[in-house]
């Protein structure tokens, strides 16, 4: 099935919206194809201010609806204790609220932006997706992340290249509480390396200590600026540690 197809036979949908390369292009092509469409975007403590901006920013381009549903997602206190399947309880929540909305506004039919290259295995996000009956159109369409990323380039959207992103509770290993306050030091230390040019890496919290993790040829980089991360980064963490089996 294409796209177009999909969207053929389902005209109406409430798109779960983050900013990011799969949803940036199923929201595009929801619109090119689509009858009537609107993207819902769910604010909370796990995602970065420049998701959002993303966001608002794609929308605009492609003149999309988007809405922001503002959620607390630290007031579920499973999601706080960080169990290994926090994830499932974190979607359980954001998607109660985005399939919420999306009813009130009358649709009946909620999509997401996992592509086929993505591993449903035992996920427990997909296990909560499924619940939900939230549908998948670019996974069961057979997109991958590449020729989304193809697509999206062809269609002139900025988020072709953008890197993935996981969102700032992926830094704190399970079992290890969640709290505002790590997840602001890890937006604020990974906002600095933004700064200085870095891409694709991640700052890992580990009992108040830092772990940098960088692409191999991002290493270099790192020592040679490594005066003004340490000056940086101590302000949040103990210590500042760098990974070198590094991001593939």
């Amino acid at each position: 099935m294409e796209l177009q197809d999909f969207f053929k036979v389902h005209p109406r949908a409430a798109i779960a919206f983050s900013g990011g390369v799969d949803s940036a292009y199923l929201l595009y092509a929801a619109g090119k194809y689509a009858k009537d469409v609107t993207a819902y975007y769910v604010h909370a403590a796990f995602q970065p201010a420049f998701e959002l901006e993303d966001a608002k920013r794609l929308a605009a381009d492609i003149g999309a609806k988007m809405k922001i549903l503002e959620v607390d997602v630290l007031s579920d206190e499973t999601v706080v204790a960080n169990p290994p399947d926090r994830c499932y309880y974190c979607k359980r929540q954001i998607f109660g609220n985005i399939l919420r909305a999306a009813a009130e506004d009358g649709y009946t039919l909620v999509l997401d932006g996992t592509n086929a290259s993505d591993d449903a295995g035992d996920r427990p996000g997909m296990k909560a997706l499924k619940e939900l009956e939230v549908r998948s159109p670019l996974r069961e369409c057979g997109l991958t992340k590449t020729r989304i990323r193809e697509l999206s380039r062809e269609a002139g959207l900025f988020t072709w290249n953008k890197p993935s992103y996981a969102c700032l509770a992926t830094r704190i290993p399970t079992e290890t509480r969640i709290t505002a306050g790590i997840l602001q030091s890890t937006e604020a230390a990974e906002t600095f390396l933004f700064g200085l040019g870095f891409t694709d890496f991640r700052i890992r919290y580990l009992d108040g200590h830092a772990r940098l993790q960088v692409p191999e040829d991002q290493l270099e980089a790192v020592l040679h600026n490594r005066t003004q991360i340490l000056g940086e980064l101590k302000q949040y963490y103990k210590s500042v540690m760098l990974d070198l089996e590094t991001r593939s």
